[in-house]
């Protein structure tokens, strides 16, 4: 292939000694090709970086050898947060009288549900007791009796409390801990021991639940 460096397209190009009509025909009109360069391209020099940019990178250059303090610092910041957050929790969870912004203070007869929605609960207890489904029954017994305490103390419920947690909260009245530490033994027993429940068992949840409802269990 020639250069064509100098070449001007548009005027015929002599043809070599032994070289055949075809060939030269081909070469003259790779030359006027206007796709094609022959000739090198003057390269434009980019232009020079502002002088703002500059500085930016002189400090940065100068700040080399303390970036890795400050990558240590932020990371030890990070965990740090992690582990504030990770403590609020667990401390939400196993003390929630400690939280802040727990609520306000609620006497006891504040905790007792409606008379009407005591009598409901008992009254479903009873059908299920009455078909032998005392499992069923003191199950129901116990979920109503947390939806009694998450109505009144919305922020000491947490999804990870066991009974045993919510029957042991600081911000119960004892005399609802006590009668709801009753229902939640039964219920650990024969969900987590397998064993049956019975009429016998079924008559002391809904005696305890009764204590919970009623007044009379908070005087």
């Amino acid at each position: 292939m020639a250069s064509g460096v100098g070449v001007d397209q548009g005027a015929p190009t002599p043809r070599p000694e032994g070289v055949s009509d075809g060939f030269a025909r081909a070469h003259e009109a790779l030359l006027r090709n206007k796709t094609l360069q022959f000739e090198p391209t003057v390269q434009t020099p980019p232009p020079d970086a502002p002088d703002w940019l500059l500085a930016i990178g002189k400090a940065l250059g100068a700040a080399a050898p303390y970036l890795v303090y400050v990558f240590w610092g932020l990371l030890i910041l990070g965990a740090a947060v992690i582990l504030y957050f990770l403590a609020r929790e667990l401390i939400a969870t196993r003390w929630p009288s400690m939280r802040p912004g727990k609520g306000p203070a609620l006497g006891a007869e504040d905790w007792r549900p409606s008379v009407a929605k005591a009598r409901t609960l008992l009254e479903d207890a009873d059908r299920l007791a009455a078909a032998g489904r005392f499992a069923e029954a003191v199950h129901l017994i116990l979920f109503r009796s947390i939806e009694d305490i998450e109505g009144k103390r919305p922020d000491l419920i947490r999804p990870a409390l066991t009974s045993r947690d919510i029957a042991a909260l600081e911000g119960v009245p004892q005399t609802v801990r006590r009668t709801f530490s009753e229902i939640a033994r039964v219920v650990e027993r024969s969900f987590f021991g397998g064993r049956a429940v019975g009429a016998e068992e079924f008559a002391a949840c809904r005696q305890a639940y009764e204590g919970f409802a009623f007044a009379e269990a908070w005087r």
